[in-house]
């Protein structure tokens, strides 16, 4: 398999995780549910900016709009595309170049690395897994806080 190296994606309902790269030709992976990975070369940062402005809001405005509604200051939960459902959270600050971007909607389970406290395994709905540099605790708060932002954004669904 050859690896496709983008100029730009565009984040949809299938990503699932935008991974930073440590490449010279490319600086995201991006994972989709469907098994499709590409390589991009913009960082997972400006890739969410990207999506933020094609839902409709920049990414300032929805992490402002997030610690409005939520109160959550730091490594906050982002409405990429809350029409769609497509919620991201970051696995640290969002400046930081070890910064993943997890989507919500694609996490089956969480599960604790059995000897390094300080890794996670993320096990997607695609029975995909990702091996992180990030306590446990820390990925099931910023689960806790995504789950949270989206009851704060979704609107309540009438039925007829």
């Amino acid at each position: 398999m050859t690896d496709i190296i983008l100029n730009q994606y565009v984040i949809n309902k299938a990503t699932s995780a935008l991974l930073p790269a440590y490449h010279t030709d490319y600086q995201t992976t991006v994972w989709e549910n469907n098994g499709q990975r590409f390589h991009v070369k913009k960082t997972p940062l400006q890739l969410m900016k990207a999506a933020c402005l094609e839902g409709g809001a920049d990414f300032d405005g929805r992490r402002a709009a997030v610690t409005h509604k939520t109160g959550i200051t730091s490594k906050a939960p982002i409405p990429v595309i809350p029409q769609e459902q497509v919620y991201a959270f970051p696995t640290h600050s969002p400046k930081l170049h070890e910064c993943h971007w997890l989507f919500y909607h694609h996490i089956k389970a969480i599960r604790r690395h059995p000897e390094i406290t300080t890794h996670t395994y993320i096990i997607f709905k695609d029975e995909k897994e990702l091996l992180l540099q990030v306590s446990y605790h820390t990925i099931e708060r910023q689960l806790q806080r995504t789950s949270y932002c989206i009851t704060r954004f979704t609107p309540y669904l009438t039925h007829n």
